[in-house]
């Protein structure tokens, strides 16, 4: 019998063991899904919100080019103290299949942060030196730069092929040839400066916007700041608690939603339009 781990923490506290979801994303019709790490839900472009899939732990969701949306099943089995994970598809179409059958551990072999000829990215911490690496449709791995990184945290690919993502709570960009960019530094608390397992979650999601505008989800904050071209930086939003930011999209009319989560693990959708805010 498979028994799904009750996950018990506060969405940011000092020694967090699990994570909240990071997965938000919209299609070309406007629909949004996000997952609250027991189903995926959906808000269409009317605001009507609905549960799409029932029971499936994920945290992050990927859309490909097609619109066929994409996540994973992980679960505890409690009477072999083991953890198994499967990778589903949802097609354009409403349909749910396996795409990765039932296997032991975690997740190793796939990734949610893909580019849009299939390449998938994932973070390889096995080393002091933590790299990201690219997988191939072939799952052939190379690193996509020699830098060294300290704590890589929840990726991000965009449509411009350039990989986005937090170091501890340093951002940083990865063009299309390696080439690495400290978007900002110590986003978080200037006084921390290595990451430890008190501090280490201290940044969330990461995405960005048609200007190249960049954002992140700073939890330990309470905030979503917000960094130009030029890499000045600007809280856009502040979450009340007991809420907290955890992931974020920007639509293509320009409006702001903020996947967030509480300290008694409830998770909503906040969607900004100026001073307009629709809480979901």
């Amino acid at each position: 019998m498979r028994i799904l781990a009750t996950i018990l923490f506060s969405c940011y506290t000092a020694s967090l063991v699990a994570h909240p979801g990071v997965g938000i994303v919209m299609d070309k019709k406007g629909n949004v899904f996000y997952t609250d790490t027991e189903r995926v839900l959906k808000i269409d472009a009317s605001g009507r919100q609905s549960v799409v899939i029932p029971n499936v732990h994920t945290h992050e969701l990927f859309l490909d080019a097609n619109d066929n949306l994409y996540g994973e099943h992980l679960w505890y089995e409690g009477s072999m103290d083991s953890w198994g994970h499967y990778v589903w598809r949802f097609s354009a179409t409403g349909q749910f299949e396996k795409i990765k059958p039932d296997t032991k551990g975690f997740l190793e072999d796939y990734s949610f942060a893909r580019d849009l000829v299939g390449n998938m990215f994932r973070a390889n911490r096995n080393k002091e030196c933590q790299q990201i690496v690219k997988m191939d449709n072939r799952r052939k791995k190379t690193p996509v730069t020699d830098a060294c990184f300290e704590s890589i945290r929840w990726i991000y690919a965009n449509a411009k092929g350039e990989l986005l993502f937090a170091d501890f709570q340093d951002i940083v960009k990865i063009d299309k040839q390696g080439n690495v960019k400290k978007v900002a530094k110590q986003i978080a608390n200037k006084r921390w400066t290595k990451s430890t397992v008190e501090n280490q979650n201290s940044v969330f999601g990461v995405w960005d916007d048609a200007q190249g505008n960049i954002y992140t989800a700073v939890a330990s904050n309470r905030v979503v700041k917000k960094f130009d071209t030029s890499g000045q930086e600007e809280i856009i939003w502040r979450t009340p608690a007991p809420w907290t930011p955890t992931g974020g999209l920007v639509s293509p009319a320009g409006e702001l939603w903020i996947l967030e989560c509480s300290d008694t693990n409830a998770v909503r959708v906040e969607r900004i339009n100026g001073k307009k805010v629709i809480t979901y």
